[in-house]
């Protein structure tokens, strides 16, 4: 692996506790912004654009993967973990970058993706070229396949992808895979591996990051034992902590390991799980002696619906009290369809499927999209989710109120989700559509040429520079939202305030900070007091009025 010998950058504060209630905003590298016209964003794009980060107000950065990689899955194929893809920057474009976020006061988290490594990472080509029960086949999970020659896979289960989740090398052996096939798992019952991955984590420490977010936390410890189960019998067994693959109870000593390093700079380097877990077993990667804080994806997986919300929002505050942490609230990121497409299909009500798939399968012609409702509501949750004690996580463009891209051509998809699932699932690309800058421009400011994925024209309108300075654009909803949270910004609690009503919701901060979302049709009445904000119909300093459906007030009480 690469490395670089770097003094530590100057963080913007040593405050131990930034990340409580930071709002953290994720940039996927590769379609924020392009500096030199080869339609890939890349690192000095983001430099580029750090003074529009500092005026939307955000308190972090979350930056995707941009290591090397052949983007078999969009980056998070990591062929070098302390290096710079060539096509996004250099190393000393990173320092540039991470230097400029601080002088901003702005801070950085970096994904690390420790489950698997790319298939052409040097520990792979090793394993491949080195024999059975090696030393280099070690750090993944190589085993035997079935039958005389071994040409019968281990087990018949299924990547997540789609497709057998075991590839043949060629001499009766066979790697796990549980994404695509170019994503080897690597083996974290192996020391090397833990060892490796601490020095990876203070190589980015000692650059400056000021945090991580880790790719499939829940997933690192396996016990595969020497009879493998059938695909069936891993879908029927309980994840209690003992499952052969996933959140089991001992991956919590790998985080022990790592919050070692992180507190032994100062401040302490901060991370994030993003763990798929049951939420009653989400506090142990958020405990103090571990990751330190977890994804919750509870409100993401919601229909607009206040009951939901209420529930979700008291369970996961009770959850941050155990752990000693603060919570996550997201709505949209780089793997699921952006909030305000979602909440302009229909209601999910239980359905588990991937929300919004059927939609996307059509083409975004089937069922229905209510765009405007949706974004109505989209905007409404956010102001919500940015009145909530702990952190809001927020993605890229859902500032400017995108749309899910769902048209893409099939020749112009990356995702392997799409390629491994045909007719199953169309894959994550309509949300990682490079970002529209200006209304016009060959990618709408993007870059100077074409931009990586297709744009559709209505990003026109929905372009930094359309929105710019209009007063009820949702840009300039999510500037007020987030310069007026930095200032009310109170102890991490609330309390929830009767409305008599079961479709309004209605709470206040300790300070007296009020956020009332109106989740029907009908208008509601608004106590007295001072409106700060509105996600729709009212104007700040306006006199309490009625709050119309799928929308949210902030007022001072």
């Amino acid at each position: 692996m690469t490395e670089t010998l770097a003094t530590a950058r100057q963080l913007p504060t040593p405050d131990e506790t930034w990340w409580r209630q930071a709002a953290v905003y994720q940039i996927y590298p590769r379609s924020f912004a392009d500096s030199n016209g080869d339609g890939i964003g890349d690192l000095p794009g983001i430099t580029s654009r750090i003074p529009y980060l500092a005026e939307l107000g955000i308190d972090a950065v979350w930056l995707s993967p941009f290591y090397p990689s052949a983007l078999a899955d969009g980056g998070y194929d990591v062929d070098d973990y302390r290096n710079v893809d060539p096509r996004l920057g250099t190393l000393d474009d990173f320092d540039a970058m991470t230097q400029a976020l601080h002088a901003a006061g702005i801070r950085l988290i970096v994904d690390i993706v420790p489950n698997h490594t790319s298939d052409r990472h040097e520990w792979f080509r090793e394993a491949l070229a080195a024999p059975k029960g090696s030393a280099a086949r070690d750090r993944y999970i190589f085993r035997d396949g079935l039958g005389p020659d071994g040409a019968e896979p281990p087990a018949d289960w299924v990547s997540t992808f789609g497709g057998p989740a075991w590839e043949p090398v060629g001499d009766g052996q066979w790697y796990f895979h549980f994404f695509a096939k170019e994503q080897p798992d690597l083996n974290w019952n192996n020391r090397q591996v833990h060892a490796d991955f601490q020095q990876t984590l203070r190589f980015w420490s000692d650059r400056g990051v000021d945090g991580f977010r880790i790719d499939v936390a829940h997933g690192l410890a396996k016990d595969l034992g020497q009879d493998l189960p059938s695909q069936a019998e891993l879908d029927a067994t309980p994840k209690d902590g003992n499952h052969p693959l996933w959140d089991r109870d001992d991956v919590h000593d790998i985080y022990a390991g790592w919050r070692t390093v992180f507190n032994a700079y100062t401040p302490a380097r901060t991370a994030v799980a993003e763990a798929w877990v049951a939420s009653d077993r989400r506090a142990r990667y958020a405990s103090a002696d571990g990751l330190g804080q977890a994804f919750n994806f509870d409100l993401l997986e919601a229909d607009f619906d206040a009951g939901a919300f209420r529930d979700i929002i008291t369970f996961n505050l009770g959850l941050a009290a155990e752990s000693g942490s603060s919570t996550t609230w997201v709505f949209s990121n780089h793997d699921v369809v952006r909030h305000a497409t979602r909440y302009g299909l229909p209601a999910r009500n239980g359905d588990t499927a991937k929300q919004g798939s059927a939609w996307l399968l059509s083409g975004g012609t089937v069922p229905r999209l209510d765009a405007a409702l949706g974004l109505r509501r989209a905007r409404a949750a956010t102001l919500l989710e940015l009145a909530l004690p702990g952190s809001a996580y927020l993605y890229q463009g859902e500032e400017l109120g995108l749309q899910e891209v769902a048209d893409i051509p099939a020749g112009q998809r990356q995702d392997p989700s799409f390629f491994r699932n045909p007719g199953v699932d169309m894959g994550r690309d309509g949300c990682r559509v490079p970002l529209p800058w200006t209304r016009a421009g060959a990618s709408f400011g993007f870059g100077t040429g074409d931009a990586h994925l297709p744009q559709p024209a209505w990003f026109a309108e929905s372009s930094v520079e359309a929105e710019d300075g209009v007063a009820d654009s949702t840009l300039s909803m999510y500037r007020a939202a987030l310069a007026l949270r930095s200032r009310l910004q109170a102890a991490e609690s609330l309390e929830w305030l009767e409305t008599g009503r079961e479709d309004v919701l209605a709470f206040r901060r300790p300070n007296g900070w009020t956020s009332i979302t109106n989740f029907g049709t009908d208008p509601f009445t608004l106590p007295a007091g001072e409106v700060l904000l509105a996600s729709a119909g009212l104007l700040p300093g306006s006199l309490p009025g009625s709050l119309p459906g799928a929308a949210t007030a902030w007022l001072q009480l």
